[in-house]
């Protein structure tokens, strides 16, 4: 949601977009001060210092959105963000939750990136396959696994181990031999 805004302040200078950044980016800096906390005691403090800053900016954007132009580029970005409220704010509710999905994108950048680079796997059967080992080998990263090491070792175990072991060869519960 916080893009839709940014892209409207760069190419417009608005000030209601700037507006809604200015208390975004308030909800960062709770969230940078809450980095190191439990998830117990950042739910503590969302609760306390992030639910009263969403709650004015809700209030904020239904205001501003029977003011704006129907269709005006201020009037999209404000839609977007309050067809999609609950789920931009249900981080609130559990301190695990990350304010953004950023790192997951992050993750996958590398795969979208070269989509267009797999158009042409040879089959629907082989993209298939490509997509199978591409996604093993970003969950073993994820988990900390060098992928080499850890393809390299589940290839060799894998005709030997038993059909009712073999999730003991995914990456979340892989332990190298």
């Amino acid at each position: 949601a916080r893009r839709k805004f940014f892209d409207l302040h760069a190419a417009n200078k608005s000030q209601l977009a700037e507006q809604a950044l200015h208390s975004i980016a308030g909800l960062y800096e709770i969230e940078r001060q809450a980095r190191d906390l439990s998830d117990e005691e950042r739910w503590r403090m969302r609760q306390e210092k992030t639910a009263p800053i969403l709650a004015t900016l809700h209030a904020w954007m239904l205001a501003q959105r029977d003011l704006v132009p129907e269709g005006s580029a201020i009037a999209k970005a404000l839609d977007y963000s309050l067809k999609r409220w609950a789920a931009l704010t249900r981080y609130v509710e559990d301190g695990a939750v990350p304010i953004d999905n950023n790192w997951v994108e992050n993750q996958i950048r590398p795969w979208a990136l070269g989509r267009s680079n797999w158009l042409f796997a040879g089959s629907l059967r082989s993209g298939k396959r490509a997509a199978a080992i591409m996604s093993l080998i970003q969950s073993a990263r994820m988990n900390g696994h060098d992928p080499y090491a850890y393809l390299k070792d589940v290839l060799t175990r894998l005709p030997t181990q038993r059909a009712s072991e073999i999730e003991q060869l995914l990456p979340h519960q892989w332990v190298p031999t």
